[in-house]
C-alpha cells in the first residue's frame, strides 16, 4: 500500500511541484495539498495521511504553531519544507525539537527549479518517515548536574571521541552533548545538514552543555573539553599534529551522497587515532558511517551504537551493527554514560 502524503504549503508552485516529485513514485500518493495549517487541520481529519510534508513560513498559522497542536493532538510523521536562510535553519532546529523527524532545504524562489534536484532525497526522507519512530525519550535540558569526569589528563589528551548522526540526529547529539562534563577529550562531529544550518546547530548546543562547540573551519587544534561539528559544504577529518590532531576540510565529492560524510570522518580516526578512539553512530537513515566505524573497531576503537527503540531511523546504526562495526549497542539517554565508563577503563 503507498504512503499517503498531505503536502502543506502557501506557495501554489511549491505544491505543483512537490505533488510532482511525490506522486512520481510508485508507493507514495500525494492525498492533498493545503495552502495553509487551517485547511491541513480539516484535511488531516478527513484524508488520514501517513507523512505531512509543511512549509515554515505560513499566513494565518506559522509552521511551528502548527506542528506544535498537530505533536500534542495527532503525532505524525512531518518533513519540515525549510528556507535556506540563517531564520530558515532556526525555526528548523526548533521544528525539530517539537518532534518533526527531518527537513528538506527549499531553494530560494529564484532557484526554485533546483527542487528538482531534490527528488529522490525528498522521496527517500518520506519513506523513511513513515517507519519513523516519533516516542522519544525526554532529554537532558542542562549540564549543570553533570559531575566531573575524574579522567586525568593523559587520558583527555589521548582520546578522541567521534560521532556520526542523520535523520533525528540533531536531537540525538545534543541528548549525548549535554550529558558530557567539560572534562572530556576533544570530539568530531558529522551531522548530515546544509551549509546554512551548521552553524545555527553548533551555537544551539554550545548554548545548552558544559562542552564547547564550534563549526569547524579546517586547521583547529583538537583540545578536550570542545566539540568540532563539521560544517554543511566539506568533509572533516583529522590529522596527527604533533602530540595531538587537528581538523581538516575537504570541498570533494559526497560520499555515500554526502558531504559532509560520516565514513570520511571514521576513517580518518582509524588512520591517525586508532585504538585511542570511541565511535559512536546515532540515528539516521542510510548507511554511511558503517564502513568507516568497521575500519575505526579494526584499528582498536571501541564503538557505541544507538539502540532501535531510541532511534528516530534505525538506519546507520544497523548497518553498523550488520557488518560487525559496534562493540555495545545502548539506548540514547546512556550513550553519554557509557562513553565516559569506557574511557575511565
Amino acid at each position: 500500500m503507498a504512503t499517503k502524503v498531505l503536502i502543506v504549503d502557501d506557495s501554489a508552485l511549491m505544491r505543483a511541484l512537490l505533488t510532482e516529485i511525490i506522486g512520481g513514485a510508485p508507493d507514495l500518493e500525494v492525498v492533498g495539498a493545503a495552502p495553509d495549517a487551517i485547511a491541513a487541520r480539516e484535511m488531516i481529519k478527513t484524508l488520514n495521511p501517513d507523512v505531512l510534508t509543511l512549509d515554515v513560513e505560513m499566513p494565518k498559522m506559522d509552521g511551528l504553531e502548527f506542528l506544535s497542536r498537530l505533536m500534542k493532538l495527532r503525532p505524525m510523521p512531518v518533513i519540515m519544507i525549510s528556507a535556506l536562510t540563517a531564520r530558515g535553519s532556526e525555526v528548523t532546529l526548533q521544528a525539530l525539537e517539537l518532534g518533526a523527524v527531518d527537513f528538506v532545504a527549499k531553494p530560494r524562489a529564484e532557484n526554485i527549479s533546483l527542487l528538482q534536484g531534490y527528488t529522490e532525497e525528498i522521496r527517500d526522507k518520506i519513506r523513511a518517515a513513515h517507519g519513523a519512530q516519533l516516542q522519544r525519550r525526554p532529554v537532558a535540558t542542562s549540564s549543570a548536574a553533570a559531575p566531573l569526569s575524574g579522567l586525568s589528563s593523559r587520558v583527555l589528551n589521548e582520546k578522541l571521541i567521534a560521532i556520526g548522526a542523520s535523520t533525528g540526529g540533531t536531537e540525538a547529539i545534543k541528548d549525548v552533548i549535554i550529558r558530557l562534563p567539560a572534562e572530556v577529550p576533544g570530539i568530531v562531529m558529522v551531522q548530515h545538514m546544509p551549509e546554512t544550518f551548521t552553524p545555527s546547530f553548533a551555537k544551539r548546543l554550545d548554548s545548552l552543555g558544559a562542552i564547547r562547540v564550534i563549526e569547524a573551519r579546517g586547521g583547529e587544534r583538537i583540545q578536550p573539553g570542545h566539540a568540532y561539528l563539521a560544517p554543511g559544504h566539506s568533509h572533516m577529518s583529522v590529522k596527527k599534529s604533533g602530540a595531538g590532531w587537528v581538523t581538516e576540510l575537504a570541498q570533494s565529492e559526497p560520499v555515500n551522497r554526502h558531504r559532509p560524510a560520516v565514513d570520511v570522518l571514521f576513517n580518518s580516526v582509524a588512520r591517525e587515532v586508532g585504538k585511542n578512539a570511541i565511535g559512536v553512530i546515532l540515528t539516521g537513515m542510510g548507511k554511511d558511517g558503517a564502513q568507516g566505524m568497521l575500519t575505526m573497531r579494526q584499528a582498536g576503537a571501541w564503538n557505541i551504537g544507538q539502540d532501535q527503540e531510541s532511534c528516530v531511523v534505525y538506519g546507520m546504526p544497523r548497518e553498523a551493527a550488520l557488518v560487525g562495526a559496534i562493540d555495545e549497542v545502548v539506548s540514547l539517554n546512556n550513550v553519554a554514560a557509557r562513553v565516559l565508563a569506557r574511557l575511565r577503563q
